[in-house]
Parts: C-alpha cells; structure tokens; sequence
C-alpha cells in the first residue's frame, strides 16, 4: 500500500469505514451459532436424586422426579433471576390413598424412627390457594407445606405445616399441626390441635358460609418468602420458621411420649371444633414412637369439593368444576406453592418405605 493509500485508510478507519472498504474477501463470513434451548427440570434446582417420589395431583405416583415435568402440576420457573420448583394441585382431581384432597407433594422413600436424627429444610412462597369455599370449615382456602407422616399403624400425621389465606385479605396464616395417634384400632376418633405461628391458627373461621374473620396484622402475603426447618432428634420435634420481617418463631413436641392419653387432657380447642363431630378419641401413651415417619413437602390442598355436612371442618364445600382442572385454574380454585430449597438429612438407619406405597398408589 502507497503512501496516498495509507492516508486514506487512516482516514476511513477514522471514520470507521474501513471494515467496509477493506471486506471483499472472497472467504464466506461465519454465521452466528444459535445457541441451545437447554429446559430446566426442577431437579436441576432442587437435587431430588431417590429420596422422594412425586406424588401428582391426579393421584398417581411418578416416582422419582429427575429430569421430569408434568405442566399441570409440576414444574420449573424463573422469577426475579431465582428459580423455583412450582407444585400446584387442584380443589378435585383424582387423590392419593385414601384422601379427600389432591395433592402435589414430595414424599420420602425411606422412614425412620423418631428416636434417631432426621432434618428437614425449605424455602418457599405460597402462590395461591382455594378461591372458593365455606368459610366457617376450618380447612377452606388453606394449603399444607411440609408433614412428617407415619407409615404405620393408623397413618397418622404428627406435623403438617399450613398456610391459610381468606378471599379479600392480603395476608394469610401460618400455623402447624399435631394429630393424635389414636388409641385402639379405631381411628376415627383422631384429632388435630392448631399452634400459629404468625396469623391464626386453623379454629379461627368465619361466622357464616361468606363472610371472613379479621385479616391478621402479622400474618403472610401470597408471593412472601419463608422458611421452615423440622428437626427430629432423641424423640423431639423442633421446629423453626423464620420470614424476612416477622419475628422467628421456635416450637418443640414430643413425639414418643403423649400429653393426650385421657379425655380430660384435650385441649378447649379440640372440644370447640372436633368433639361436637364426633372425633373425640386419646392417644396411645407412646404416641409415634416404635413406627416409622417420613417427611412430605409440596403443595396438599386442604379445599375440597365435599359438603360440609359430611365433616365441617375438613369438607369446604368449593368449586370443582366437576373436576376439570383446567376450568379450576382459570378460576382459582386450586393451591400453588414454589419452593427455591428442601434439605433433607436423616439417620443411615433409615429403611425402606416402599410398603406405604404399595398400600397407597
């Protein structure tokens, strides 16, 4: 290149049109590479490996959930650059056992003895719950997070953690459950008693099928996170909810020795919303010691279509569109939580579970 042409390259870079003058090369230009669609499994999220099995909301059991999704009921997000496993269920769909909910749910493979270590960490958010229900059963507009589960015996469950939430409030209620592991063969006796933990507990309900207690001052909105931790340890459940902005909150329960072996030990909460329906049964002195539990965590939608006349604290009464699911989200008539963690620890001396399943599926 001559000295003129020098120039007038050094003119044309300047200008930035160099590139241009000096692009004849015969050489074919490279194309952008596209770049791979990869999906998101909620496994790549929350490493589910053979500790659980997905319990789906039509009742059927998908076993292991690696590298699954069913977009009805499970599924991965991405909200506010955080991922996120969404279980949703609706108010009817097909149930899993014996059961008057549907539920999305993970449940753990193996059971374990309360007498040995077994840990359980999550966090979440509550997406939605039931649009419909009567408001003066207990359960209506409510969703269970987190249970441990026996496999034995009557099947009873010494924890469910439940977020509850009324048509018209912008904040709903956290509380958790103990329920008695009944004396005797007959189990339909059994009760629960509600301890809240920010909001209310499950007795505050309202006066008629349509009107709504007062909102709770402290309580949580749809889309807030929290946490909760169960931690089993000696024969004590410790359990731990913490929530950015509210104070946290710590409870323990003996799970091998029963404060409830007598008529004279319920408590004034039982008397008010179970004796009146019959269930009105005491709980065996070693309460859950000598079976086997297990953790559960996902979306068990505690809203269902069944009269309150069968049962009026667990029968709502909502609207199930015949169980068409579809219609049922498109009116909200469903539960919907996301959760961003589950961290599950338990003893090497945990052992199969396979039999719950085989009883259930």
């Amino acid at each position: 290149m001559n000295k003129k042409n020098i120039n007038l390259a050094i003119v044309l870079g300047t200008l930035g049109l160099f590139t241009l003058f000096n692009s004849c090369s015969n050489k074919p230009k490279k194309s952008a590479s596209k770049e791979i669609q990869k999906t998101t499994y909620s496994s790549d999220i929350i490493p589910f490996s053979k500790d659980w099995n997905l319990i789906l909301g039509d009742g059927s059991n998908a076993g292991n959930a690696l590298n699954f999704e069913q977009k009805d009921f499970f599924y991965a997000t991405t909200a506010q650059k955080k991922d996120w496993v969404v279980f949703k269920a609706p108010n009817a769909g097909d149930t899993h056992g014996t059961s008057n909910n549907t539920r999305t749910e993970m449940a753990q493979t193996k059971k374990w003895s309360a007498l040995t270590d077994a840990k359980l960490n999550a966090t979440l958010k509550v997406m939605n719950v039931s649009s419909t229900g009567d408001a003066r059963v207990a359960a209506s507009y409510s969703v269970v997070i987190g249970q441990i589960h026996s496999a034995d015996g009557h099947e009873n469950e010494p924890l469910k953690i439940f977020y509850k939430k009324f048509p018209g409030h912008t904040k709903g209620s956290i509380f958790w459950h103990y329920e008695i592991n009944t004396g005797g063969d007959d189990n339909s006796g059994r009760w629960d008693y509600s301890t809240a933990v920010w909001g209310d507990d499950f007795s505050v309900v309202g006066e008629t099928a349509d009107t709504y207690p007062t909102e709770p001052e402290d309580g949580i909105a749809l889309g807030e996170t929290l946490s909760y931790e169960i931690l089993v340890k000696q024969g004590i459940m410790y359990l731990t909810f913490k929530s950015e902005g509210h104070p946290t909150q710590i409870f323990t329960k003996n799970l091998i020795a029963s404060e409830y072996t007598t008529a004279a030990d319920m408590p004034q909460q039982t008397r008010d919303l179970f004796v009146p329906i019959g269930q009105d049964g005491v709980e065996r002195a070693n309460a859950y010691a000598g079976e086997g539990l297990f953790f559960k965590f996902g979306a068990y939608n505690q809203t269902n279509g069944k009269s309150p006349e069968v049962n009026r604290n667990w029968c709502s009464g909502a609207e199930t569109h015949g169980g068409d699911i579809k219609k049922q989200y498109k009116d909200g008539n469903y539960a919907e939580v996301w959760f961003q963690e589950a961290r599950l620890s338990v003893s090497d001396a945990a052992i199969s579970n396979e039999g719950y399943f085989s009883k259930n599926d």
